[in-house]
């Protein structure tokens, strides 16, 4: 089966997005998706950022905000709530996730993009992921204290140095198996069809 991984950061809108389209797009073309959180965070570092280019760049925020309520209007989602502070400090929640089995990351990880965009929750907050993690029926103390675990840790900065490798510098990016990259929610139809084998001939 063609694979395609997803790479995402909590603290990211577009994410978002792409975290509620992904599996249903993907089911429909016959391609497996790996969910793999990341941190942005060190990679815009190594950028020179000290915080996202939507805060930095005050007209490509406003842009964002607005484009992201479009699209949700469009999709028929809820209304967007904009974090506070922006973007969200999403360390835990990423620790969370890759604590989780592979097939227990894609619900996890959609609850709590729920949670941050659309109830306003604070997914720093050890009480949010808690509660998060007993709704999908998992042992919430148990997945807490793995999630807090030298190994996880290890895992989730092998994760991000391992995006960083790939050319990887914003999130949602999805990667093919081949290593080529797209970026964006709106680039997902565009993998899935390189995925599965489409080049629109392009060279090699």
């Amino acid at each position: 089966m063609p694979t395609l991984t997803f790479w995402y950061d909590f603290a990211s809108t577009y994410s978002f997005l792409a975290a509620e389209a992904v599996d249903d797009a993907a089911a429909v073309a016959g391609v497996e998706v790996t969910w793999r959180p990341f941190l942005l965070g060190p990679i815009f570092a190594g950028q020179g950022y000290t915080t996202s280019p939507f805060n930095l760049y005050p007209a490509k925020g406003r842009h964002m905000w607005r484009d992201l309520a479009r699209l949700a209007a469009r999709l028929g989602y809820p209304a967007i709530v904009r974090p506070d502070p922006f973007p969200a400090n999403g360390l835990l929640a990423a620790r969370v996730a890759t604590a989780l089995a592979d097939t227990d990351r894609p619900a996890f990880s959609r609850a709590v993009f729920r949670a941050e965009f659309v109830g306003g929750a604070d997914i720093a907050d050890r009480s949010v992921m808690a509660r998060l993690l007993t709704a999908l029926c998992h042992d919430a103390e148990a997945v807490l204290a793995r999630a807090a675990s030298d190994e996880v840790k290890a895992s989730l900065r092998a994760a991000t140095a391992a995006a960083e490798q790939r050319g990887i510098f914003g999130a949602p990016s999805f990667t093919a198996a081949d290593g080529e990259l797209f970026w964006g929610s709106d680039r997902l139809a565009d993998a899935l069809a390189f995925a599965q084998g489409q080049r629109w001939g392009l060279p090699a």
